[in-house]
């Protein structure tokens, strides 16, 4: 057999495994967004002390999940390519979760701000022309 087609052969079978294993996770998010807005909106409605922190990271949560079927998705109409601003958009929903959760110290909020700062300049840097592909 040519050394070619059997690279072809590898790369094909890795790549279906790959889609196989994204769509299961893409169905697996999927019901824990279900399970999480169910979650939601049982604890803002039969829930008399229902406290904003609660709530604000119940809707952090299911926005994260929400980005990452997103990103599954995009992958698949990107042609098998994970887009870079998708990392940064789920990392920067991440750490103002963290932020929001726990806020005890005002160094690691800082710190946490600071990672943000980080995450929103890698994205610009990401999105100028000089980076562009051809």
């Amino acid at each position: 057999m040519d050394r070619n087609k059997i690279d072809w052969i590898i790369t094909t079978l890795l790549q279906w495994i790959l889609n196989i294993v994204l769509i299961a996770l893409a169905v697996v998010l999927s019901v824990a967004l279900v399970k999480e807005t169910y979650q939601f909106f049982t604890y803002l409605f039969l829930n008399d002390n229902a406290s904003y922190y609660h709530l604000l990271e119940g809707i952090l949560v299911f926005f994260l999940y929400f980005e990452f079927i997103a990103l599954i998705i995009k992958y698949f109409q990107a042609h098998y390519h994970f887009p870079l601003r998708y990392f940064v958009y789920i990392g920067v929903t991440a750490i103002v979760r963290l932020i929001i959760v726990s806020h005890d110290h005002p160094e690691s909020v800082l710190m946490y701000a600071i990672a943000i700062l980080v995450l929103v300049g890698a994205l610009y840097i990401a999105n100028t022309k000089m980076l562009k592909r051809e």
